[in-house]
């Protein structure tokens, strides 16, 4: 059974209360994973699963061990988690760099998917900053350099622009979604699916490997339920991941 390692997906949120003169407060841990997780394991795949917090420590650092998995998938989960271990951070110690170890991935036969999200490709204020990393290198979109979110509050319509093969068996008409990060495709890749004129799905292939991208979110908000309750929803990721990892 070929493994797919998935990384981000996740958030912890920390909120105050006010109650008139009083206030107090509550945190909640959250995942956006189940719907992606179970589309790609019904797919015959086996999925391991690096939330953010767990990533900055978990996420391997020799390609011997990333060479164990048949394709890596970043969803909402900011370069900076994988740059800044944090015996680099707190103690200035040497770390291999995990970014150019996803571009070496690549280029020696792995598959990468980036999801969309406030923390993927440049993201809310630019703070995903994947754009200045070895792996823009090998993605088949050209990220901004400023926060690219595309937020549309009244939904837009993907559109089918080329039949690849990574979306075999998709029907033209598609779910509304409500933003997506703005990217810009790259001359020798794929445009597969547009949303608003700009790339939703797009394919490339990078020295012995694959990559693609999908610039909206796989989960909400951006997915709303009429996306991740789609009859297609779970073909869509399948497909995607037949192609990149045959």
């Amino acid at each position: 059974m070929k493994k797919i390692l998935i990384a981000g997906e996740s958030w912890m949120s920390f909120t105050t209360h006010v109650k008139g003169f009083d206030t107090f407060q509550t945190s909640v841990y959250e995942e956006g994973i189940e719907q992606l997780r179970e589309a790609i394991e019904k797919g015959g795949y086996d999925v391991d699963f690096l939330p953010n917090h767990l990533a900055s420590t978990k996420f391997p650092y020799h390609i011997e061990e990333l060479k164990q998995y048949s394709a890596v998938i970043l969803s909402d989960i900011g370069a900076n988690t994988l740059l800044l271990a944090p015996e680099t951070f707190n103690f200035s110690i040497r770390k291999p760099n995990r970014c150019q170890l996803l571009k070496d991935y690549v280029l020696q036969g792995g598959a990468l998917i980036m999801i969309g999200g406030y923390m993927t490709f440049s993201g809310i204020d630019g703070k995903g900053k994947w754009g200045s990393t070895p792996v823009q290198d090998v993605l088949p979109v050209n990220i901004l350099n400023y926060d690219d979110r595309c937020e549309h509050p009244e939904g837009v319509r993907p559109q089918i622009v080329n039949e690849h093969e990574g979306i075999l068996g998709l029907p033209k008409e598609w779910p509304f979604l409500l933003g997506y990060n703005k990217t810009i495709i790259k001359p020798d890749a794929c445009l597969a699916v547009t949303i608003n004129n700009d790339p939703l799905i797009a394919f490339g292939s990078y020295g012995k490997g694959k990559s693609a991208v999908f610039t909206s979110d796989c989960a909400p908000h951006w997915a709303p339920p009429e996306f991740t309750g789609w009859s297609y929803y779970n073909k869509l990721w399948q497909s995607m991941l037949c192609w990149l990892t045959k």
